[in-house]
């Protein structure tokens, strides 16, 4: 079943690589016996189911998660059951994507409110006070 992103991009089947394997942890025989862990890898270097701005997209805002050869790897453990945790892997696979494709909303500056400012100078001017009383006391 294709992974549904968002209104331009949908991952098809061919496009992910699913390998079972032992999941760590607490859980005693059914753990030791089991291969309930999910790793799902997308190649985004080579895929074909994302635009070439899209791919810029991707390989800049995932970049810490992508492996050398263009690879996204994302890993599911939580549940006791492969079924699940396949089903969570491409929940979190989507909303990686969602979130690097999302269009960044610019900062709107807005000025510092006058009492704000007036605050703080205030405390400034109370702080230098009690640093000036700490000096030497003189004779007056």
């Amino acid at each position: 079943m294709p992974i549904f992103v968002n209104d331009e991009l949908t991952i098809p089947d061919e496009a992910l690589t699913f390998t079972a394997s032992r999941s760590g942890g607490p859980g005693g025989q059914h753990v030791n016996k089991t291969s309930s862990r999910v790793t799902l890898r997308v190649d985004l270097a080579h895929g074909t189911f994302v635009s070439e701005e899209q791919r810029a997209r991707l390989l800049e805002k995932l970049r810490t998660r992508i492996a050398a050869d263009g690879t996204l790897r994302v890993v599911a453990q939580t549940s006791r059951s492969q079924f699940a945790n396949r089903r969570a892997a491409e929940a979190r696979l989507a909303v990686l994507f969602a979130e690097a494709l999302a269009p960044e909303i610019p900062r709107v500056e807005t000025k510092v409110p006058r009492r704000s400012k007036a605050n703080r100078l205030d405390v400034k001017r109370k702080r230098s006070v009690v640093k000036r009383l700490r000096g030497k006391a003189t004779e007056e």
